[in-house]
């Protein structure tokens, strides 16, 4: 009998692969984001593992694309259908030239381009003891009688095989899931440990821990402990696992007599031991019969689960008895289904298992012949998530059936039978569900997408795919102003290696158009935001002829862009500057984001939902941490790593941009500074010192070696020490409380070794980034060299950490006891003076060079740095350290991203899409989903309503705006408004304040046109053809706020 590897899932997961000491090299710039949610063990078993997935419709493309992107070991492709016409609106691997290929073959060379580590093969004769290669295996169209049959094979083969099944049918789709009798599960929830520091301990039986509080305890009742540092009871340092209960946010229960224990001193940690978790299946033939519970999708429809059970077995017998699917429309053989569902429901506990809807089982049976695009994205996106729980055991996995529908995606018009006819071409299987009005309003539309990241890339290919902008009356534009980097080929699967270093947008249209040779698509690098309107202007967004300003009573609205899809884009002024625009135009906005394993969608449609607290998450919990935390009390590595970001964005942007300004004009530059020295001044006044004074204005490598070893020594050394000589382990405070005490770790300095490999690389790093700023060569030989520089260095003391920085006194009593360093004004002048001295030694037109952060080179030495630094501070405090990629992620300079989530997202925006363009649907009808692949969990709920405000008979709502032209006055403003009992004291435009009552700008005349105000304080440009926007402040007859809508002025 085989041995299962331990620590992993008891699948097929150690079958026939190496073990994980066998080395696996992942490319870690390559993999950064997916790493960032997997962690390199994961990867490394992906690496190790094959799949063979069976049907190759669009739901099996999306899952081999998912996977090969993933880099699992090998895909093989299994798949006796030849392409047909109609495929080519759910395969983006397939084109025209593939009608009549084998399905599976034409496939491969596409998908093999993904990602070249991958083994991509094809399988003609599928049978269950083929099965036996692979470590999981998924089938997209099999019938239940050959599926019970591999499952069978798959459960009882030793180690067991993860058996997924699959279906997209029109709108509907599910999925069975099976990893053995056994499957255990290694990381539940990918969570990293907890941890807690400890205040005190009981002796007693149980003990009760108490830990600081000014932190929650994040623990579970039943978790397993292990307990380290303690003073005094030392018998709990022993590593032991131990249990808890009674969790509170800082106390819980240890379920151990420490009555006999030393007593508690002071100090300790306990840390949070995950635990595996193993998990029994049923094979697929007793779990069709008993089933147990569903996982949910949408709570509102619960009861629907069980209908679906039937209803997909219904359609098996349907295709065993009568060798095809039910033809759409057809109510003959939605009758015939309906009937076979009511014999399943027979079998299943004695009959009753679900109450019969009819009018549900009609849509299902009209489109259970079609493979829909957005539907495939969906469960794509699920089930190659699951393929990657199975060969990995990292996340809980489905259990075991799940399934989903969106019918609310169908057009509000009745469809008749004669609609919903085959035209003989690729967008066939959407007709048959939507017929041919929906399908010519995708083909004409006009989509603005911002972006061309994961997501939008998943988006784009949906688009083209499913014919939208496919028409000569369509357009879809898409903009970004980023370039492809090395980190973006995995995720960004529209991307190839050929294309490092061009346009995102640019690659992405033309990777879109080779889907789809129809689409129309023009691509952009041109930001979108305030200040783009030469290009994105109101012509753009409206494509009228003519433009117009009558009153908002009538004002016609016609279309150019039916629907903009934007990401929530990092710039929180640019989502903003996108949102105006929209509820300005009136346009509808898909809202879509992920982060690592999880997706949310929001729909934002004119006059029907709200627009803000979409997403449905919770508030986000801004944590202060104090300034005495990071610099002198730091007790973990988020705080060290905000101290290392901070120190090189100090030492490589800042200082470099101070000593530019500085010699660029000294006069000006030094008159910036205010009289009394503050302490941001003495602070830039510091990096210049740093970059030019004396030695430290570098000629040579060497000397940036020196001046880094120096930083080395001034970091965690002296630094450390003077902290330690001014406040000794037994401080007191004034009230007798000891000062190191929890959660403050007493730090230790250390010297620099040349045998500790992250001594040499924090020198090496710093020297390099060092000689950038100066624009100094890097010697080929350096690091041959570079020991022996810091050798001679260290040996004859050119730089001494101690007179770094002359201008700063650093007295770290002052600043730790919260008292007021005094600078005296003798040493600034004196500085200023040297300085100025300085400037007649630099060459002539001397210019430093900044260097900002670059997130997608990993050769460049800035995460080394940063890494470095925080993990040296770290060892100061004796905090656990990590490596450089848990560095970058948790420093916020990579975001965690899968493409099976991408996926996911962008079949849910999609599914809305269809909606969107179609017209017609209530407020009820939209989705905002969210979904969490790790649990897994996935739900659905209705956007919120409107909020309306009422006011003297009068109501307006968020996508209401006042109309004017360019020749609206402040006087003509304030009458109007007043008429109306409405009083303004204030308006901005553009971000800025433009008029105030309260804190009066200017002296305002009455007959001042607001446009002229506009120009003249806000600095805004008036463009022809475009509008200007005002918001304005108001206050009721009784000095009560109003929210009135914003004032739009046309531009002549």
């Amino acid at each position: 009998m085989p041995k299962k590897e331990p620590g992993s899932s008891s699948s097929a997961a150690a079958s026939n692969i190496p073990s994980p000491s066998d080395p696996t090299e992942i490319d870690e710039e390559l993999y950064c984001r997916q790493l960032a949610v997997y962690g390199i063990e994961t990867m490394r078993k992906l690496a190790r593992s094959n799949v063979l997935i069976s049907g190759l419709s669009g739901l099996g493309a999306e899952i081999a694309k998912n996977l090969v992107v993933a880099g699992v070991k090998s895909v093989t492709l299994h798949d006796d259908e030849r392409v047909q016409l109609r495929d080519l609106s759910s395969n983006f691997f397939l084109s025209e030239d593939d009608v009549g290929k084998n399905r599976a073959l034409a496939c491969v060379p596409k998908l093999q381009e993904l990602n070249h580590a991958v083994s991509v093969s094809t399988l003609t004769d599928l049978n269950p003891s083929k099965l036996s290669d692979f470590q999981a295996v998924v089938f997209t169209d099999i019938s239940l009688e050959k599926a019970i049959e591999c499952d069978d094979y798959c459960h009882n083969h030793e180690p067991p095989i993860a058996f997924i099944k699959a279906e997209v049918r029109g709108l509907f789709g599910n999925i069975f899931c099976d990893f053995g009798p056994e499957f255990t599960v290694v990381d539940v929830d990918g969570v990293e440990p907890h941890m807690g520091i400890i205040s005190f301990i009981s002796n007693g039986d149980p003990a009760e821990v108490l830990c600081v509080d000014n932190e929650v305890l994040k623990f579970h009742d039943g978790d397993h402990v292990v307990f380290s540092e303690v003073l005094g009871m030392t018998e709990l340092n022993d590593q032991k696992l131990r249990r808890i209960k009674d969790v509170t946010p800082q106390s819980f229960t240890l379920e151990e007599d420490t009555t006999s224990f030393g007593r508690y001193e002071k100090g300790g940690i306990v840390t949070q031991v995950k635990q595996p978790k193993v998990l029994k299946f049923k094979p697929l033939r007793d779990a069709l019969k008993d089933p147990g519970e569903f996982l949910s999708s949408n709570f509102c429809k619960f009861n629907r689960l069980q209908l679906f059970h039937l209803a997909f077995q219904a359609l098996d017998k349907f295709r065993n008895d009568f060798g095809r699917f039910p033809a759409a429309g057809s109510s003959e053989d939605a009758d015939k289904l309906i009937a076979l569902a009511g014999e399943v429901d027979g079998n299943i506990r004695d009959g009753g298992f679900a109450e019969i809807d009819t009018k549900l089982l009609n849509k299902f049976s009209s489109g259970s012949g079609t493979v829909l695009t957005p539907m495939a994205a969906v469960f794509g996106g699920i089930v190659g998530e699951e393929v990657v729980k199975a060969c990995s055991g990292k996340f809980h996995p489905l259990r075991q059936f799940f399934y989903f529908q969106s019918v609310e995606s169908l057009p509000m018009d009745p469809l008749y039978s004669g609609d919903l006819k085959p035209q003989n071409c690729r967008y066939d299987d959407q007709i048959l569900v939507f017929g041919p009005k929906l399908q010519k309003q995708l083909e004409d539309a006009k989509v603005f997408i911002v972006g061309s990241d994961v997501l939008e890339c998943e988006l784009l290919k949906n688009l083209a795919l499913m014919g939208v902008c496919c028409s000569p009356k369509g357009k879809l534009t898409i903009t970004d102003d980023n370039f492809i980097e090395k980190s973006n080929l995995r995720q960004q699967f529209l991307f190839r290696d050929w294309n490092i270093g061009e346009a995102k947008s640019t690659v992405a249209a033309d990777a879109a158009t080779s889907i789809n040779p129809n689409l129309h698509i023009e691509a952009s690098q041109i930001p979108v935001k305030s200040g783009a309107e030469d290009v994105f202007n109101d012509a753009f967004w409206t494509h009228l002829d003519v433009v117009s300003a009558p009153p908002l009573r009538n004002r016609p609205y016609l279309r150019h862009l039916d629907v903009v899809s934007a990401p929530p884009p990092s710039n929180v002024e640019v989502y903003d500057y996108i949102l105006s625009r929209c509820l300005y135009f009136r346009k509808p906005l898909l809202r879509s984001r992920i982060l690592g394993t999880t997706c949310n969608t929001a729909m934002v449609i004119p006059h029907l939902t709200q627009y803000y607290g979409m997403f449905g998450d919770p508030p986000a919990v801004n944590v202060f941490i104090d300034y005495l935390t990071i610099h002198y009390f730091p007790h973990k590595i988020d705080h060290c790593l905000i101290l290392a970001n901070e120190e090189f964005d100090n030492l490589f942007v800042k200082a470099p941009n101070e000593v530019n300004s500085f010699v660029s004009n000294p006069d000006d530059y030094l008159s910036s500074f205010s009289n009394t020295m503050a302490l941001d001044d003495i602070k830039r006044l510091g990096h210049i010192v740093d970059c030019i004074l004396g030695k430290r204005c570098h000629k040579t490598f060497d000397e940036c070696v020196a001046w880094a070893a120096v930083k080395f020594e001034e970091y965690f050394e002296y630094q450390v020490q003077r902290l330690t000589t001014h406040f000794p382990e037994d401080t007191t405070y004034m009230f007798g409380a000891p000062m190191w005490r929890a959660p403050k770790r007493f730090p230790e300095p250390f010297d620099f070794s040349f045998v500790d490999p992250a001594h040499i690389c924090f020198v090496t790093a710093a020297s390099i980034l060092r000689a950038e700023t100066f624009g100094i060569p890097i010697p080929n030989s350096f690091r041959d060299t570079l020991p022996d520089i810091v050798y001679r260095f260290l040996m004859d003391g050119v730089i001494t950490a101690a007179d770094l920085n002359p201008t700063l006194d650093n007295d770290i009593r002052f600043d730790v006891e919260g008292s007021v360093s005094r600078v005296h004004r003798y040493d600034i002048d004196s500085t200023v003076r040297k300085l100025k001295r300085c400037l007649r030694k630099l060459p002539p037109g001397f210019q430093m060079k900044p260097v900002e952060f670059e997130k997608g080179d990993y050769k460049n030495y800035h995460m080394d740095f940063i890494a470095g630094f925080a993990n040296l501070r770290a060892r100061n405090y004796r905090i656990p350290e990590v490596d450089k990629l848990k560095a970058k992620v948790l420093s916020g300079r990579v975001i965690p991203s899968i493409s099976s989530s991408a996926a996911l997202a962008a079949g849910f925006v999609c599914l809305e899409l269809y909606k969107v363009l179609a017209g017609g649907h209530r407020r009820e009808d939209y989705r905002n989903s969210h979904a969490n692949l790790v649990t897994p969990a996935f739900w659905v709920d209705k956007p919120l309503p409107l909020k309306v405000t009422e006011y003297r008979g009068m109501s307006w709502t968020v996508w209401d705006h006042l109309y004017s032209n360019e020749y609206l006055t402040l006087g003509g403003l304030l009458q109007r408004l007043h008429a109306k009992h409405i009083h303004v004291y204030g308006f901005t435009c553009d971000g800025i304040v433009v008029y105030s009552t309260e804190n009066p700008i200017r002296q305002e005349r009455p007959d001042e046109r607001l446009v002229d105000m506009a120009r003249i304080v806000a600095n805004v440009r008036l463009v022809p053809g475009n509008h200007l926007q005002f918001q304005i402040g108001c206050k009721d007859d009784q000095g009560n706020d109003i929210d009135v809508p914003p004032l739009c002025i046309s531009l002549q």
